[in-house]
């Protein structure tokens, strides 16, 4: 597959077209989710959960760690919010857009989006400055993450808000098209996870605009890759939010932090 793709426009169901990519590739990516003025409006609803959790101290979210860093002008900044759609109602209220359930029939049966499992809705903040602590994210699959809960490995799809425009050399999501259909063997030991950062010669690079959205197979292999830019035009904000099937599995403010999530402490 060529190193670009088709763009689609999100309905409230999916057309023949768009699943059958989704079904042979393991992503898709649709322009134009959201408005210029709603991705203002989220940046700063990010803002405000940010200088709430600094001033409060929040270290954990329902057993998620939160990942903080410094800005480029050394001030400190959250750069992994966990559950964020339930600290402020911008995120909240994101979620009830119909299109969103529209995109359920690609998890199959009784899929439903993850607002209070798994981690919530993730909002990322990447910025590659001398500080930071959050620029790369190395090859990883998302299904990993069942197998550490003890769980059977069940439908789970990401779907990716992004609010920033990107060229390829702002780094961001790249993944291997197909691999949401290798083998359990291929899943756990093809690449060393999040220790592994090597360009793939078959990966393909996500290049979204502001306001677009995406969705990839919780089991194909993707990585987030650094930006070879430095200072403000690094800066990149995106929302993740789960798509699963299964048990309902909610979390609270006593779950535990899972030992998958030691490996927090790898991504620099």
């Amino acid at each position: 597959m060529a190193n670009s793709y088709p763009g689609f426009s999100l309905g409230e169901s999916l057309t023949a077209e768009q699943k059958s990519f989704f079904n042979t590739n393991g992503f898709i990516h649709f322009k134009n989710f959201i408005t210029p003025e709603t991705v203002d409006s989220i940046v700063k609803a990010s803002l405000e959960v940010q200088h709430n959790w600094i001033e409060k101290g929040v270290d954990k979210v329902n057993g998620v760690p939160i990942k903080y860093g410094q800005d480029l002008d050394g001030s400190t900044l959250v750069q992994r919010f966990a559950f964020i759609n339930q600290h402020h109602s911008t995120f909240s209220g994101l979620l009830l857009d119909p299109r969103l359930k529209g995109l359920f029939e690609l998890a199959g049966a009784d899929a439903r989006l993850g607002e209070n499992e798994k981690d919530g809705m993730v909002f990322n903040h990447y910025v590659n400055g001398p500080d930071s602590k959050f620029t790369k994210m190395g090859w990883h699959t998302d299904g990993l993450r069942d197998l550490f809960y003890g769980k059977k490995l069940n439908p789970m799809l990401n779907v990716g808000i992004h609010l920033s425009n990107l060229k390829p050399e702002n780094g961001g999501l790249r993944i291997i098209p197909g691999t949401h259909k290798q083998n359990l063997y291929q899943m756990l030991f093809r690449k060393k996870y999040f220790m592994d950062h090597d360009n793939d010669p078959n990966e393909v690079a996500i290049v979204p605009e502001a306001g677009d959205l995406t969705v990839h197979d919780g089991r194909l292999w993707h990585r987030v890759a650094q930006s070879s830019i430095v200072g403000e035009q690094s800066r990149r904000r995106v929302i993740y939010i789960p798509i699963i099937a299964g048990k309902y599995a909610p979390k609270n403010e006593h779950s535990p932090t899972v030992f998958y999530q030691r490996f927090a402490g790898l991504v620099k």
